[in-house]
């Protein structure tokens, strides 16, 4: 069954606290996720949505993706206005199809990827401790995790039979910009590592993890007896990075997290599914982290609707995950991801 986050959510007004008993002495650091959806104008009233739901969840950080600054404005400084008429201080900067915003003053930013893709970096200094955060949109074509399910990641048209050739698919997933991107990433962030800094990697990667991709689950959600070694996720495992939310949740059975599509209310369903006919959800926005002896996971959770879209309809979660529920209207088609750190200094 879904369980709400209740046994440590206290809920002041429409702001919402993490409590963790005895560690006081310590800094909770917080990263958010959030895919906003076209800057939320897919959705009635979408911007005042996304900043309710970033004042809500009160996130040290947040990464955004689908920043598109529309009608030369600058979303994220709109952010920044829209937050601080709500008494939520954030800083960020220019940047385009990824975003950042902070709650601490921000000392470097830059944008190290832009090809078919996004990603940008900020540094911070945390009470005399500097850490990096980058946001990544990555390339949504080359879409392989529909091959397995019968439609091509491309066109997005349904083919004669699912495809659960390993090679056609890794074949299909490399043609994309998403592995480019994450080796740029890690480049940058070995430089962040070798300065002591820490590190958080959060984004709507368009690609699935090879941690949900298993023997455990080849039967499961249309994947059709494929066992599939996901690009990105494996090279951010080899360089030693963690998926947060596989660190709290190891099993993708009980603990799916799923992140797409999400059943948002306001609507219409046929806009929601892209796969009508089969069941597309996935789990592809993340939070990754550099383990460090100084930082210690927490809690990690998903943000929104506790439904999703199954085969055209939507349909409520049966799982084990933590919900976060909206405050109001839900601006987006993905859910977020919500973890949670104790950084000791």
């Amino acid at each position: 069954m879904i369980r709400h986050l209740r046994t440590f959510l206290l809920i002041a007004g429409n702001i919402l606290f993490f409590s963790f008993k005895g560690i006081s002495e310590d800094i909770r650091l917080s990263v958010f996720q959030l895919n906003i959806w076209q800057e939320g104008t897919v959705v009635p009233g979408g911007y005042n949505a996304i900043v309710d739901e970033i004042a809500a969840v009160d996130a040290d950080f947040v990464t955004l993706s689908e920043v598109r600054n529309y009608n030369n404005t600058r979303l994220c400084d709109r952010l920044v206005a829209s937050l601080n008429a709500k008494g939520k201080k954030y800083y960020s900067f220019l940047s385009q199809g990824a975003g950042l915003l902070s709650r601490y003053p921000i000392t470097d930013s830059s944008v190290i990827f832009s090809d078919n893709g996004a990603i940008c970096k900020l540094v911070a200094n945390v009470h005399g401790r500097e850490v990096a955060v980058y946001s990544a949109h990555l390339d949504y074509l080359n879409y392989a995790v529909y091959l397995p399910r019968g439609y091509d990641g491309v066109t997005w048209r349904k083919m004669a039979a699912p495809c659960t050739n390993l090679d056609t698919i890794m074949a299909s997933n490399l043609a994309s910009k998403r592995d480019e991107g994450v080796a740029v990433f890690l480049q940058a962030a070995a430089d962040d590592i070798s300065r002591n800094r820490i590190v958080f990697l959060g984004g709507d990667f368009n690609e699935a993890s090879h941690l949900d991709w298993t023997a455990a689950t080849k039967d499961l959600y249309d994947h059709h007896g494929v066992v599939a070694p996901w690009t990105c996720s494996v090279m951010l495992q080899d360089k030693g990075f963690k998926d947060s939310y596989r660190v709290i949740y190891p099993s993708a059975v009980t603990h799916p997290g799923f992140t797409f599509p999400a059943d948002n209310k306001a609507v219409d369903v046929k806009n929601l599914a892209w796969a009508p006919d089969a069941d597309e959800r996935e789990r592809i926005d993340y939070i990754y982290f550099y383990p460090d002896k100084k930082l210690t996971l927490r809690k990690s959770a998903v943000v929104g609707p506790s439904g999703s879209i199954i085969r055209n309809r939507r349909e409520k979660e049966q799982g084990q995950d933590y919900f976060l529920p909206p405050t109001g209207t839900w601006p987006t088609d993905h859910k977020g991801v919500l973890s949670i750190f104790r950084l000791s200094i």
